[in-house]
């Protein structure tokens, strides 16, 4: 579902990605940890071409993001063709970016309605549909400053979902919560995760890394320093770095 080749991304002279080389499986829940600047969220913002990559290659689904090569040379594709990419990939971000004046049904109906202009009535069923499976049916009508940080979040998953996207991205999804509401979001993305959603997840919840992960993926100083099952690199990590870093957060 994702396959990233030596992807390579500078903020002019600070290089935050140094040749990432990562493959997820359709249905896979990859889950990235790492201390702060190890480039864990920009590597996610290149694979729906939110960043442009500076070398490598990514896909998703098969498909060259934001570029097509010809000749061995890669010509980037105009913007109407990367806004089709990205709608078969969700993201959710640190801060929930929910339209605050729209309503909590709103904000799912919106990219359905004026992106892929589908019926308002067969949209709205589905929104709603989407409320009930993040448990906010009764929310419909909230605007965003009425919801709490972890109801505008399953918010935001929902308004994802409505999209159908192939793959989820999750940009720390709990970080910006306060600790009791953190479960109401986790509860969700572990449902998506039944459900047979491809996912990656940056985050700093190891409890889901270790319980939902089907791979963990510890990044610093913008490379992969070691990949494997959840509970191996958990309980027995091979790497140096990856033994100080956990040794701080478990």
């Amino acid at each position: 579902m994702v396959k990233a080749e030596q992807v390579h991304k500078s903020f002019g002279r600070l290089e935050v990605l140094k040749g990432v080389d990562l493959e997820v499986r359709p249905r896979e829940v990859m889950c990235v940890i790492g201390p702060s600047g190890s480039g864990k969220s920009t590597f996610l913002r290149c694979v729906n071409h939110l960043e442009k990559i500076d070398a490598g290659r990514l896909w998703v689904n098969g498909h060259l993001v934001g570029y097509r090569e010809k000749g061995g040379r890669l010509h980037e594709l105009r913007d109407r063709e990367v806004s089709a990419q990205r709608r078969e990939i969700g993201m959710v971000f640190q801060r929930f970016n929910l339209f605050p004046h729209m309503t909590a049904l709103e904000n799912i109906m919106e990219a359905p309605c004026a992106v892929k202009r589908q019926p308002k009535a067969q949209v709205r069923e589905r929104a709603m549909e989407l409320l009930d499976r993040v448990g906010l049916a009764d929310k419909a009508q909230g605007y965003p400053a009425q919801l709490s940080g972890g109801q505008q979040q399953r918010v935001a998953i929902a308004r994802a979902l409505a999209m159908e996207p192939a793959l989820m991205l999750f940009d720390e999804p709990t970080s910006a919560l306060d600790p009791e509401l953190v479960g109401d979001v986790l509860g969700v993305m572990k449902q998506l995760a039944l459900d047979g959603m491809t996912m990656v997840v940056v985050t700093h919840e190891i409890g889901f890394a270790r319980e939902v992960g089907d791979s963990l993926v510890f990044m610093d100083d913008g490379a992969v320093v070691e990949k494997g099952l959840p509970r191996e690199v958990l309980a027995n990590p091979k790497h140096p770095r990856t033994r100080d870093f956990l040794s701080k957060v478990l």
